[in-house]
């Protein structure tokens, strides 16, 4: 009888024996979300029932730039999910230092997109964000015209496209208290969730949970113009992957962690042939859910949550008719066929 390691072994044999069997990959991009580094002791997540390693968290995102840099096919770009760095930092006074000691790591890695979690927020006002290096909205010339949100796309190689979008673009962190976007999302929280921290979930279980403080939502403005992008990556009959902090479905996630708005997002995505793939960080545990549509729903564990013997990283490569992720630690290897496609003779 096949052991639980047995049969990961042999997954992670098919998996290698897939990619080398195969035609090289058109191109790559590494995957790592929920760094949180801050130079403080070790300590627990805000349920106080798993250890989170604040230090540690990042000699393993060292240790994954170090594997994308010796990869045989090295990996275009990364997406970094966000939660960059942990909220303690603001505590003490620590936010510029924490960001700029991880961003010396990255300072030896591909180049990096990055998306805007919570901890962001925490750390740092909306306006600082838009002019730090974590703005790489400002690298790309088909950034949305709205400065009022942050989401961008880009195409790394033809018939491809990214889109990263702004999950906190309707909060109450980040936003100014004067600002009409706070104030709808302070209404939108309070009429959902009746208790004075607002960091605790109205219900106990389902779907209500995600009306908490530290999840946000998406603008009808940032619908608006992601509609549009996909409608034109629809007419260019290019493959688009979505990248966002938030889980916007389900059964990627558990539902505390899932966007304010998920439902009008899925809905979206789903109108639109385009779309291939949905990335998200937030849910430490990680999760994955192939929809009706035929969309991946990718929600990658956290470095943050991750023991220092483990990690949690991946490189996905990107072939004509599948994506092909290659998980180390905590993230497991996955074949992500296009939908309607076969995946080719290599699936397994």
């Amino acid at each position: 009888m096949w052991t639980e390691k047995g049969v990961l072994f042999l997954k992670r044999q098919l998996l290698t024996n897939t990619m080398e069997d195969c035609e090289p990959p058109l191109f790559a991009f590494g995957i790592i979300a929920d760094v949180q580094y801050a130079d403080i002791d070790d300590g627990l997540n805000f349920k106080q029932t798993r250890k989170r390693y604040y230090r540690n968290s990042l000699k393993l995102l060292q240790k994954a730039i170090d594997s994308w840099n010796v990869e045989n096919f090295k990996p275009n770009f990364i997406l970094q999910l966000g939660d960059i760095v942990d909220g303690f930092n603001k505590k003490y006074d620590a936010s510029q230092r924490a960001l700029d000691t991880v961003l010396r790591e990255f300072n030896h890695s591909p180049a990096v997109h990055h998306v805007w979690g919570n901890h962001e927020f925490y750390n740092f006002t909306r306006g600082a964000l838009l002019s730090s290096v974590l703005n790489s909205k400002c690298y790309q010339q088909r950034s949305s015209d709205n400065d009022d949100f942050y989401a961008y796309h880009f195409s790394p190689a033809p018939n491809f496209r990214f889109v990263v979008l702004d999950a906190y673009d309707m909060s109450i962190i980040g936003r100014e208290e004067s600002s009409d976007k706070y104030q709808q999302s302070l209404k939108l929280l309070k009429d959902h969730n009746s208790n004075e921290d607002l960091n605790h979930p109205p219900v106990f279980s389902g779907l209500e949970q995600r009306f908490v403080k530290f999840n946000g939502g998406f603008s009808q403005d940032q619908l608006q113009w992601l509609d549009q992008v996909l409608s034109k990556a629809d007419e260019m009959q290019e493959k688009v992957t979505v990248a966002s902090h938030l889980p916007v479905h389900p059964l990627s996630t558990d539902p505390i962690c899932l966007a304010w708005n998920y439902s009008e997002v899925l809905s979206l995505l789903q109108a639109h042939r385009s779309v291939i793939c949905f990335i998200a960080g937030h849910d430490h545990d990680g999760g994955y859910h192939r929809d009706d549509s035929g969309i991946h729903h990718l929600t990658l564990e956290g470095v943050i949550e991750t023991p220092p013997q483990s990690n949690a990283f991946g490189t996905v490569y990107v072939y004509e008719e599948r994506m092909v992720l290659k998980g180390n630690g905590r993230m497991a290897d996955r074949v992500l066929p296009y939908p309607g496609s076969l995946a080719g003779q290599c699936s397994i």
